[in-house]
């Protein structure tokens, strides 16, 4: 049997493999977010982030950019900065999707407000690393794992419930 050949059945048991385990890395994402939240060790926002980046950049353990497909040149221009300072200082950085599941995790959405008023949630830094520490350690090891040479910031897709 030529075993370069795969068959369809293990295509798809990888398939299933990878998206279970980005699912797992979801969640154990959102643990980390809410529970850094609750412990005062998250910080919000882009212009936030980058004030105490240039403060305490020690202290911070995992940037957070998120953003969906968005063409706002300001915004990719803020995410590059962030990415570079992050690079630099040896921070973990993920990029992920679902700008409408952190509203819903951290408390910033309400239905009353247009998009512009909602709290600004493109850049989250965990800024202690003693949070959830089994949860960090599953996020950084994903993003370690899933770098790659044409790709410098691991991304993740978070889902709406």
């Amino acid at each position: 049997r030529n075993l370069s050949v795969k068959s369809p059945d293990f295509s798809q048991g990888i398939f299933c493999a990878v998206r279970s385990r980005m699912q797992s890395v979801s969640l154990a994402l959102e643990e980390l977010l809410v529970s850094s939240q609750e412990q005062n060790c998250l910080t919000v926002g882009i212009y936030e982030s980058a004030k105490f980046l240039n403060v305490d950049p020690d202290s911070v353990v995992l940037c957070v950019l998120a953003a969906d497909h968005e063409e706002d040149v300001a915004l990719q221009i803020h995410f590059t900065l962030l990415q570079s300072f992050c690079c630099n200082s040896g921070i973990t950085i993920l990029q992920v999707s679902g700008i409408q599941r952190l509203h819903q995790l951290l408390g910033a959405a309400d239905v009353n407000k247009d998009q512009d008023e909602r709290k600004d949630l493109h850049c989250l830094l965990v800024t202690n690393p003693q949070v959830n520490h089994c949860r960090l350690q599953e996020v950084g090891a994903y993003c370690q794992e899933s770098l790659r040479p044409d790709q410098w910031v691991p991304t993740l897709i978070l889902q709406e419930r």
